[in-house]
């Protein structure tokens, strides 16, 4: 590494200085083990995180046939592809064919007098797969490969086994046929690629599910076939075709090397975040880097003033502390890149689980030469000011420093400082895949920093002008904040960060707790019962009534559609979509009202009037609308069974999500959609009656309907959000970790002015218990300056996390929050305060013969 400056020259060489370095270097780093602990810590995050990520969507990308099942898939709601659609399949290759529905898997008593415990039916997924599946990997049961299924003949999940109290050779009944158990699904190769269930899986072959009834006009079922290619060709360019050969079918395309895009998107986006709050831990970590250089040349200080006396030019001295502090900072991150290997196998270890996929032993190369380049960086940073102030200053002005502080870097450090400032930008806007996104992370932990430097300066600015206390210990007190050497704007950018991880961690933590706790128990459903025929409505309502006298039920038309134009333009052409338009990546639910849908309010528009019949209106979601830049009197193309209905959008709706009824982005007049093939849907909320009798009387009469349990659906989103605010707590913690190192390094720095400090005072009468009270009540009159300044911050910075990267809803628990607060500024003010205890130990004698 070169230093800048070419005025220091040649003096002892690099050998020379190398030798004097080693020599006083300590074989245990002392002085320099926070240095160490910093840079360990801020470069075994990233690597890891940046490890872990790329193994996981490494293998979602090399498996890419075997998840989804083919090269490339094509899928489609409530309806099964024409002969003309099967025939262009066939053109590209090999074709499979499933069909996948929810339905509920009822357990057929036999000689057993019950199951336990166990309910008698079970909200499943039902898959029916042909001959040909699958195209890719081999489903595995428990005793082995499985062959062609019997049309009477079910294979189950070990989850669908556990909650029924079933094995093989139990019989279930699906709709209207029965099917005997043949064995349990070991490995089932594209069940990534499926996505998100809300129940266990059963599969059968095509000829069993048509067995059920289940399939039938309206019902709500997803068709999807899988095309294995020949080596060499364009699975890409075979979906374009398809999509231009059948422009209006509504087809969801997917290929091999976008096998899961939902799971994909999220990991990249987790790893995103979690790498940039890696990155903000070692940014945080470097002002623990500087604190660490500065107060170990601090204790060098009279070592370096003898050698510059001896002789020694500056650029010896900066070749000798340049080389040590770099020898620790190497090892560090060498240490840090050796964790960042190891730990991800251990993570995979303990979440496999929770993970989409089980990725082996890899070495991902690329997030650990960022990790240590940004290690370097950092070290190169954080250390060049301090290590110019003792380069440049002459020997007596060292020898005279604890009483007649000054700060000098000259130009040529600015500038390198500057260089890998920006290098270090550079670096994390080159390697995101959202650069505004890295660059907002980046700027927010910029400003929080400056913000925070910037109150330091105000707090000494206003300790020297306030009128001095009475009390000889608070006047003691204030005058630490602003005498000379005082490590005030240090201790409040420690503190400061400090609380603010504290608070943010809170913040996020309890927001999604609260999500689920406290909304969705208060306004969500009990039951959704899907696939009701449209003639046995009034069946149905009665039903209800009898079994819960007074239940309130929602029954609205069901139907699934694809956005296939808007604004003039086709999705299909988009070369990206919008940010936020999930809503354009496939089907979604539609449906039709006379009046207003529940849940919703009319914000712009007007409602269409009763028994409408003119053309094809829409209401249409206001979010919905605002990404797609579109507005009332505009037009969007919807395919609905594979018709395309082009609408003029009439009105725009807030749609309250958080109920958790029956939300619809798309609702359209009754003449528009009634006749086409649909079934209904219903949510009941029942007040106090058995969901499980409920249960039990809609599937005697109703054999095909699905049955959804809101309390299991809520208990598989608070896993979810369980493990997720788990992984953002789990990487906060490595920021806190950072930044009491931050507090750490910010006492060490300060050690020796606060000796000499300790030793006149002592000198002069005071006891130990005034010298401690003294300080206790200095890092007191900061905790309290920053405890809004965190507060403000800590609560931005979780809103940014919750609303704008997670979609979720903002409902911090303020007592936690506030009572995290408060322990945090207890921590925090306990760790300065054990810093301060050695230096109630130190003898004046001593002391002031090392002055």
């Amino acid at each position: 590494m070169t230093v800048p400056g070419a005025e220091w020259g040649p003096g002892l060489g690099w050998r020379g200085c190398w030798r004097i370095a080693r020599r006083d270097l300590h074989r245990g780093f002392r002085g320099l083990r926070l240095l160490f602990i910093c840079l360990f810590l801020g470069v075994a995050t990233l690597a890891t995180i940046g490890g872990l990520t790329a193994a996981i969507t490494g293998e979602i990308a090399s498996k890419g046939q075997l998840l989804l099942g083919g090269d490339v898939e094509v899928a489609m709601s409530q309806r099964e592809a024409s002969a003309a659609e099967k025939a262009a399949f066939r053109r590209e290759g090999v074709s499979s064919e499933t069909i996948r529905l929810r339905a509920m898997a009822q357990r057929v008593e036999t000689q057993r007098a019950g199951a336990g415990h166990a309910p008698s039916a079970v909200l499943t997924e039902l898959k029916g797969v042909d001959a040909a599946y699958p195209l890719y990997g081999t489903l595995m049961l428990k005793a082995g490969r499985a062959g062609p299924m019997r049309a009477d003949e079910v294979v189950i999940g070990q989850a669908l086994a556990d909650r029924l109290d079933v094995k093989p050779g139990d019989s279930l009944r699906y709709g209207m046929a029965t099917f005997r158990i043949h064995d349990i699904i070991a490995d089932e190769p594209d069940r990534v690629g499926e996505g998100f269930t809300l129940g266990p899986v059963a599969l059968t072959s095509m000829e069993g599910i048509r067995r059920t009834g289940l399939i039938q006009p309206g019902s709500l079922y997803e068709s999807k076939y899988r095309i294995r290619m020949a080596a060499g060709r364009d699975a890409g360019a075979a979906g374009d075709r398809l999509k231009h050969a059948f422009p209006s079918a509504g087809f969801e395309i997917k290929d091999r090397d976008g096998a899961a895009p939902g799971t994909s998107r999220f990991l990249e986006r987790m790893g995103q975040f979690l790498s940039l709050i890696g990155l903000a831990a070692l940014a945080i970590a470097g002002i623990g880097v500087s604190n660490g250089v500065a107060s170990y040349l601090a204790i060098k200080r009279n070592g370096i003033a003898t050698l510059k006396i001896l002789g020694a030019s500056s650029a010896d001295i900066a070749r000798i502390y340049l080389m040590q502090i770099g020898a620790v900072a190497i090892l560090a991150i060498g240490c840090g890149l050796a964790a960042g290997i190891v730990l991800p196998l251990g993570l995979v270890a303990a979440m496999r689980d929770i993970l989409p996929v089980q990725p082996g032993f890899a070495i991902a190369a690329w997030p650990l030469v960022t990790s240590a380049l940004y290690g370097l960086l950092i070290a190169f940073i954080f250390t060049m000011p301090p290590l110019a102030h003792a380069r440049t200053l002459p020997a007596a002005a060292l020898f005279r420093e604890t009483v007649d502080r000054r700060r000098a870097i000259d130009r040529a450090s600015m500038i390198a400082v500057g260089a890998a400032g920006g290098a270090a930008v550079a670096l994390a806007l080159g390697t995101a895949k959202e650069p505004w996104f890295a660059a907002s992370m980046l700027g927010a932990v910029a400003a929080v920093l400056v913000l925070l430097t910037g109150i330091g300066l105000l707090v000494r600015y206003v300790a020297r002008r306030a009128p001095a206390p009475r009390r000889p210990l608070a006047r003691l007190a204030v005058a630490n904040l602003h005498r000379p050497g005082a490590q005030t704007s240090a201790l409040v950018v420690a503190l400061g960060l400090g609380l603010t991880l504290f608070v943010t961690l809170a913040a996020i933590q309890s927001s999604l707790s609260s999500e689920i706790r406290d909304s969705v128990p208060r306004t969500a459903p009990d039951q959704f019962v899907l696939d009701i025929p449209i003639a046995g409505k009034d069946r149905f309502l009665s039903l209800v009534s009898q079994e819960a006298p007074g239940a309130q039920v929602n029954i609205v038309p069901t139907l699934r559609g694809t956005i296939v134009a808007y604004g003039g333009q086709r999705v299909a052409d988009l070369k990206e979509l919008p940010e936020g338009a999930w809503f354009l990546r496939g089907e979604r639910g539609v449906t039709y009202s006379e009046t207003l849908p529940e849940g919703s309010e009319l914000v712009k528009g007007q409602w269409w009037p009763r028994n409408y019949a003119g053309p094809p209106l829409i209401s249409l979601d206001r979010e919905a609308a605002k990404v797609m830049g579109v507005d009332i009197g505009d037009t969007l193309t919807i395919s609905v069974l594979g018709r395309e209905i082009e609408a003029r959008i009439a009105s725009l709706r807030q749609v309250n999500w958080e109920t958790m009824g029956f939300n619809y982005i798309m609702v359209f007049p009754p003449a528009t959609l009634s006749s086409a093939p649909h079934s209904l849907s219903a949510t009941i909320t029942m007040k106090g009656a058995s969901e499980g009798a409920m249960t039990r009387t809609l599937l005697a009469a109703f054999p095909s309907v699905s049955i959804i349990a809101v309390g299991e659906v809520v208990a598989q989103v608070t896993e979810l959000l369980g493990q997720m605010s788990t992984a953002i707590v789990l990487a906060g913690s490595v920021a806190i970790l950072a930044g009491i190192a931050v507090l750490i390094g910010a006492i060490a720095a300060s050690r020796q002015t606060r000796a000499y400090d300790s030793v006149i005072l002592k000198t002069l009468g005071a006891t130990r218990g005034q010298i401690f009270g003294a300080q206790a009540i200095e890092y007191a009159l900061l905790a309290g300056v920053l405890a809004l300044v965190a507060l403000g911050l800590g609560l931005a910075a979780a809103w940014f996390v919750i609303v704008e990267i997670f979609h979720f809803g903002w409902a911090p628990d303020w007592v936690l929050v506030l009572s995290t607060l408060g322990m945090g500024a207890v921590l925090t003010l306990g760790i300065g305060l054990l810093g301060s205890i050695p230096l109630m130990s130190v003898r004046p004698a001593r002391a002031l013969r090392t002055l």
